[in-house]
């Protein structure tokens, strides 16, 4: 049996090994087809204290390709290159965060993240 190694654990895909850019694009796209709303936030530290993220701009509300999705998280990205991003889903009839997970860590050199 393998076990992992001992790291923090940041969100919903973090026990997974660090998702490369056509898993991002498939996850972001599950967003969208499950009528989600997809918003992109940012934060300096991961404190799982920490409730309250930075949001980047508005929810994407007309977001109709991952693509969209991917040029805001790259804008952001460039932009605080210093901070955590992070993709979360929001159901606007439940009126709640389904779903979030990590697309930047700072400093991670050979990150796949996008």
């Amino acid at each position: 049996m393998q076990t992992l190694p001992k790291e923090r654990r940041y969100e919903t895909l973090s026990y997974l090994p660090p998702l490369t850019d056509a898993q991002i694009n498939r996850q972001v796209q599950y967003i969208l087809s499950q009528g989600y709303i997809p918003a992109i936030e940012f934060n300096e530290t991961s404190e799982p204290t920490e409730c309250y993220w930075t949001m980047w701009k508005l929810p994407l509300f007309g977001a109709g390709s991952t693509q969209e999705v991917l040029n805001e998280v790259q804008a952001c990205r460039s932009q605080y290159s210093n901070c955590y991003i992070r993709i979360v889903g929001f159901d606007n009839v439940k009126q709640c965060q389904i779903l979030s997970f990590l697309v930047h860590k700072p400093n991670s050199s050979g990150s796949r993240y996008y």
